[in-house]
């Protein structure tokens, strides 16, 4: 029986049609059961899952109320329980690096803005939240699939097993960032949504300030890393 998510748990959920279709279609040696409402019989995106269910001989049972427990929401078509996994940052290419993220959503929503811009490797330096966690799946949208994702101790104990060009982006950085020349491969380095990196990530690499008028403090994370990879995308 399926039970509410425990983050001690070697199970997850993706919660939703486009989360499940993600899972399905990059991670389908880990799908474990998928979950459907009748209630969405014709969206067709379920119709998406139940073919790809047949052809992954993925088990699939219709069962609203415990779509309704595990989601707490009576509006979720479908749920997939998956094993979670590890994987490996790729050496030889451009990393994301987030140093003690403690939002969910921003951490999904970050997922989904790096696919869109073909980044596709992920470091969490700890502490940190759970990648697993299904707010972060739902918020991704599932582009979490798409990605290899590693934590590590301390930035530290990244910098040992990676030897990328390092660019911290920090409010009073060195370098305004349309003036950047990223050189491959290379790390794109952000703080946390409370206090950003501290100023000793200055002097690592190239410091990288994002331009803004005087009227706020500072970005969201997930807008700050979205404005950042858009300008390394397109440089």
């Amino acid at each position: 029986m399926l039970k509410t998510y425990n983050k001690k748990s070697d199970i997850s959920y993706s919660i939703g049609v486009a989360p499940t279709i993600e899972l399905l279609e990059h991670r389908p040696e880990e799908v474990m059961k998928v979950l459907i409402n009748p209630k969405g019989s014709q969206n067709t995106g379920l119709e998406k899952i139940i073919k790809l269910c047949a052809e992954l001989n993925t088990p699939v049972e219709e069962n609203q109320k415990l779509i309704e427990k595990l989601s707490q929401s009576e509006n979720t078509y479908a749920l997939a329980s998956f094993r979670k996994y590890s994987t490996e940052l790729n050496r030889t290419g451009n990393h994301v690096v987030l140093v003690n993220p403690s939002d969910m959503g921003n951490i999904g929503t970050i997922c989904r803005t790096m696919l869109a811009f073909d980044f596709t490797e992920l470091a969490i330096i700890k502490p940190a939240v759970d990648f697993f966690d299904p707010k972060v799946v739902r918020a991704s949208m599932g582009a979490i699939f798409s990605l290899n994702f590693e934590y590590f101790d301390s930035f530290e104990d990244y910098q040992k097993k990676f030897g990328h060009n390092i660019y911290t982006f920090i409010g009073d950085g060195k370098t305004q960032l349309d003036k950047v020349t990223f050189n491959k491969p290379y790390s794109l380095v952000f703080g946390n949504e409370g206090e950003g990196l501290t100023k000793d990530y200055k002097e690592l690499g190239e410091s990288v300030r994002i331009p803004q008028s005087s009227k706020v403090d500072s970005f969201n994370l997930s807008i700050a890393v979205g404005i950042s990879l858009y300008e390394a995308w397109r440089n």
